[in-house]
C-alpha cells in the first residue's frame, strides 16, 4: 500500500515538472500558444539588415510588439509585418528604423511615433522608414578611401 502512494507522489511531482518546464520554455521563447492580442503593420525597407520573425518592436525603449514575417515583393524589397500589441496606437506619420542594440547586438524595430491626429488601421502600412546601416560596405568605403 506504502508503495503505491509513493508512485503516485512521485508521479504527481513529474507531473509538476513537466508543466512547469513547459511554462519556462513558452515564456522565456516569447513564444504566443493561444495567439496574441494585437494588430498586424506593414513596414517596406530597402534593406532589412538581417531582422528576423520574433524580434522587438519598440517606442522609447518599450517593447510594443514583434516581428510576424519578413518576405520579398514584387519591388525587390523587404516587406516586414508586425504584430503591434492593442492597446498602441501609431500616427499615420510614424518611422520605422531598423536598429542594432550595441556593435555586434541583435537587431530591432524602433518606431519614432508622430504628431499626425491620425492612425494606421490593423493591416496599414508605415510609410517612413529606415533601412539598417550595412557596417560592411561603410567600413570597406573608409578602408578604400573611398570616404
Amino acid at each position: 500500500m506504502k508503495k503505491i502512494d509513493l508512485e503516485i507522489a512521485v508521479g504527481f511531482f513529474l507531473l509538476i515538472g513537466i508543466f512547469s518546464l513547459a511554462y519556462i520554455s513558452i515564456k522565456m521563447g516569447k513564444l504566443e500558444v493561444i495567439g496574441g492580442k494585437g494588430y498586424t503593420v506593414y513596414a517596406q525597407f530597402a534593406q532589412s539588415g538581417g531582422i528576423k520573425p520574433g524580434a522587438d518592436i519598440q517606442i522609447a525603449g518599450v517593447t510594443v510588439g514583434r516581428v510576424t514575417g519578413i518576405r520579398l515583393d514584387k519591388n525587390y524589397e523587404a516587406l516586414v509585418s508586425f504584430e503591434i500589441d492593442e492597446g498602441v496606437k501609431l500616427q499615420d506619420d510614424s518611422i520605422a528604423s531598423i536598429k542594432t542594440s550595441g556593435l555586434i547586438g541583435e537587431k530591432f524595430v524602433q518606431i519614432s511615433p508622430g504628431a499626425s491626429e491620425k492612425f494606421i488601421a490593423p493591416g496599414g502600412t508605415i510609410r517612413d522608414t529606415e533601412s539598417a546601416i550595412d557596417i560592411e560596405s561603410l567600413l570597406s568605403k573608409y578602408a578604400f578611401g573611398k570616404i
